[in-house]
């Protein structure tokens, strides 16, 4: 950990409440600071998440409360016009920002092509401004989710290269994927033409391997000559460091970019639920240790080969962003343009705007989309400053301190 130490003697803090807020008026930290306070009342937010998407299905008028609360901490707009302002702000701070549409959860094969339409809207949008060079997309917003299981279970992923026989299922289901095939290379395509980084969301383990071999095949296709497609690892799951490792060389084997965002994981409690419920061995982690211990080192692993790896490193833990930002200072990469930091809009801005004023390429995780369309994913994020031992209170004191600095 000598690296570490000397890193902090270089100045790099996430203490300073100055610049990780100067970005907010007075009126938009004390409503932060409200937030964040009902969040820390575990039984209040249990409670909305039970009832708010049975009010939302109901048609009960609490939009509007949403809207002028808890939505403009965590979103950036409900279209990509208005997220407009959102991404002016940031980019004066060096701030880069990562568009995702927020609509998810649908089954229709109309609603997948209009989604799809979405994403490539989202392109061409990004194209004109140039401090949006990425977009998140979730498979299951393009494919539906049984259709994802039933080819999950199919895949030979024992070898070095994902295998799929077509053979195993019906002309229906057949004709079906070809058309998911077809939608993520629409999108692809189009954002190779136009030079703008697809990051493809991890999802749950069962849905997983059909994710990761259409990742896959469109980083073989698209990564030749730099990252376009991402997957995304989740280093909550047991198996993930040996992935990793099995994912770099054949990326070094066949001669493409392997572009990956790392992060810890989403779906811990469901994951562990279905594995007993079906009598099979978890493949998350034992414990939260185990977790920061294979993330930092699948981070480090990435970091010590750029030459064949772009990583996104997207996380909320200090410590693993110190790490990080000493590991990259050890080897004399402050400006490699296979390293990029993200954090989710709304939170960690102390991380966020600290690593951008000491120069390091970073962006926010910025969704979009009407309000009952990121329910959701607000419903997530509350849940997660929740169930993060400390993320609350970390907010909460940072947010307080710049309040007592501002005299407010």
């Amino acid at each position: 950990m000598e690296s570490l130490r000397t890193y902090k003697e270089a100045e790099l803090s996430f203490d300073n409440t100055q610049t990780s807020f100067s970005y907010k008026s007075d009126t938009e930290l004390k409503r932060a600071k409200w937030l964040f306070w009902l969040m820390s009342i575990n039984w209040l937010v249990k409670l909305g998440t039970m009832i708010i998407p049975v009010l939302i299905k109901w048609r009960f008028p609490i939009k509007g409360i949403i809207k002028s609360t808890i939505f403009p901490q965590f979103v950036g707009g409900e279209s990509l016009i208005s997220v407009g302002p959102v991404l002016k702000v940031l980019n004066n701070y060096k701030v880069g920002a990562i568009l995702d549409y927020g609509a998810e959860g649908k089954e229709s094969e109309t609603v997948f092509d209009k989604t799809c339409e979405e994403f490539l809207k989202v392109i061409n949008f990004a194209s004109n401004v140039h401090q949006v060079n990425h977009m998140s997309i979730k498979v299951t917003a393009l494919a539906r989710f049984n259709l994802l299981e039933r080819i999950s279970s199919l895949i030979n992923n024992d070898r070095d290269v994902y295998s799929l026989d077509l053979n195993k299922i019906s002309e229906k289901e057949k004709e079906e994927w070809e058309r998911v095939v077809k939608r993520l290379d629409a999108v692809c395509s189009a954002a190779s033409s136009k030079s703008t980084a697809v990051l493809i969301d991890a999802e749950e383990s069962w849905i997983q391997v059909a994710i990761d071999l259409l990742a896959y095949n469109m980083m073989q296709k698209y990564n030749t000559d730099q990252a376009i497609v991402f997957n995304t690892i989740q280093f909550y799951r047991r198996d993930r460091l040996k992935v990793l490792s099995d994912l770099m060389t054949v990326a070094k084997k066949e001669k493409f970019v392997l572009g990956l965002k790392i992060v810890r994981g989403a779906y811990q409690e469901k994951e562990n639920d279905r594995a007993k419920e079906k009598n099979y061995p978890t493949p998350i982690q034992p414990n939260k240790p185990a977790t920061d211990s294979d993330f930092n080192a699948g981070m480090e692993f990435c970091l010590r080969n750029l030459d064949t790896i772009s990583v996104i490193i997207a996380t909320h833990n200090e410590a693993s962003n110190l790490l990080a930002a000493a590991i990259i200072k050890e080897l004399g990469l402050e400006t490699h343009p296979h390293v990029h930091f993200s954090q989710l809009f709304g939170m960690s801005d102390n991380i966020t705007f600290n690593m951008a004023s000491a120069g390091f390429s970073v962006s926010k995780y910025i969704p979009y989309g009407a309000v009952e369309e990121v329910i959701p994913y607000l419903l997530r994020r509350a849940q997660e400053n929740t169930s993060v031992a400390g993320q609350t209170g970390r907010e909460l004191t940072l947010i307080q301190r710049e309040l007592d600095q501002r005299k407010l």
